[in-house]
């Protein structure tokens, strides 16, 4: 139970990302606080309710209707196409985002993920959860869900819980009090005709279900009796499947609670962004080419530099100093709100091209970082820190 799991779900994405979408191109109307859905050709009669808006609902207009079922119960309903290039671009945006945070990310759907850290990184899951969530809702103009718990299927089902823009748990403790009332439908794995054959076997909750002889259950479900009788129970033992193979940017920033005015501040905040992402580089078994530094001020002016490197590193040695070099050469002496630094130009680990005077003090460099590296997968993040770390 050394790790903590979010499930990230964005609220009604289509909606979401088209009204956003919209918005930026200079629409009057957000479509989320009219009645609107997002589904296909109208005229033809088969189209579909793919997503719908709060007002929408109100009229009883259910996702997966027929639009000319939803035009009956609302005349006025706003009928947007899907337009599935935008929903992939706003997908992306957050999965980037989502980067910066953790490399063991796996994407669920286009809508839906989930992210795991360790819990010796994370002591204040539900605080931290929250700033994601506003950071989503003020940089990319949508909200989402967040669920938190040990495992993948417990992270799920609170995700679900009080929608829309709300962060729950459901740890282990708490299933009986916060997962057990909930209809069995609401189980994840639990579809229509599994919730009318339970029901006939007068299992309506998914207490009910946790609670039944689960022989009997394997009897009548063969395998997946058994499945939905363990997640019932918050039994998922299934792993996050990081994707962080296809990446081309490593990234972290952090907001300060204070404004930063002093270089000396700003270099242990900058030292410890670059612990993080260098270690998550080479965790990958990554090099970098560029680095680059980005500083908001605290009027929430923006602005970076980028610098690209004659040989690729995965040295926190080497990446720091050229953070520090480029801090110093964009700073404009203003009271710092944010601080991010970012690594591209991703090679394979091991491309090298160095010089004679450097391949000595680079292997050493290699060499305490994998040592601290594997000091910190093993006790944890805090366990050791660098000279100069935050």
């Amino acid at each position: 139970m050394d790790k903590i799991i979010f499930h990230i779900d964005v609220n009604s994405a289509f909606l979401s990302w088209s009204a956003v979408d919209a918005l930026n191109k200079g629409a009057d109307i957000d479509i989320r606080n009219i009645p609107s859905v997002i589904g296909g050709d109208e005229s033809s009669r088969r189209g579909v309710v793919l997503a719908k808006s709060v007002p929408a609902k109100a009229y009883g207009i259910i996702t997966g209707e027929s639009l000319f079922s939803a035009r009956r119960k609302c005349p006025n309903i706003e009928i947007i196409s899907p337009c599935f290039h935008t929903y992939e671009k706003y997908s992306r945006a957050m999965m980037e985002m989502l980067s910066e945070y953790t490399p063991t990310i796996e994407q669920y759907s286009i809508d839906e993920c989930f992210l795991q850290f360790s819990k010796s990184f994370l002591s204040e899951p539900v605080k931290f959860a929250e700033e994601i969530k506003e950071r989503i809702k003020k940089e990319l103009g949508f909200t989402v869900n967040i669920g938190i718990s040990n495992n993948k299927l417990l992270a799920k089902m609170a995700s679900e819980l009080n929608k829309p823009d709300k962060v729950n748990t459901i740890y282990p403790s708490e299933i009986k009090e916060k997962m057990w009332p909930l209809q069995v439908e609401e189980l994840f794995m639990v579809g229509k005709k599994a919730k009318e054959k339970l029901n006939k076997m007068y299992i309506y909750t998914i207490g009910d279900l946790a609670n039944y002889n689960v022989s009997l259950l394997k009897d009548k479900f063969k395998s997946y009796g058994e499945l939905i009788w363990q997640y019932s129970n918050g039994i998922d033992h299934s792993e996050v499947a990081a994707t962080e193979g296809d990446i081309k940017v490593i990234s972290n920033s952090t907001t300060l609670a204070a404004d930063i005015i002093e270089k000396n501040q700003a270099n242990k905040v900058l030292f410890s962004l670059v612990e993080n992402v260098a270690a998550r580089l080479r965790k990958s078994n990554k090099c970098c080419s560029c680095i680059a530094v980005s500083i908001r001020s605290s009027e929430f002016k923006n602005y970076s530099h980028q610098k690209k490197l004659m040989n690729p590193t995965d040295s926190t040695e080497r990446i720091a100093e050229t953070v520090q070099q480029l801090f110093d050469e964009t700073w404009k002496r203003e009271p710092i709100r944010l601080l991010g630094v970012s690594l591209s130009h991703l090679s394979e680990e091991g491309y090298y091209q160095l010089s004679l005077f450097e391949s000595g003090k680079e292997n050493k460099n290699r060499a305490l970082d994998n040592a601290i590296d594997s000091i910190r997968n093993k006790y944890g993040d805090n366990v050791i820190k660098r000279f100069g770390s935050k």
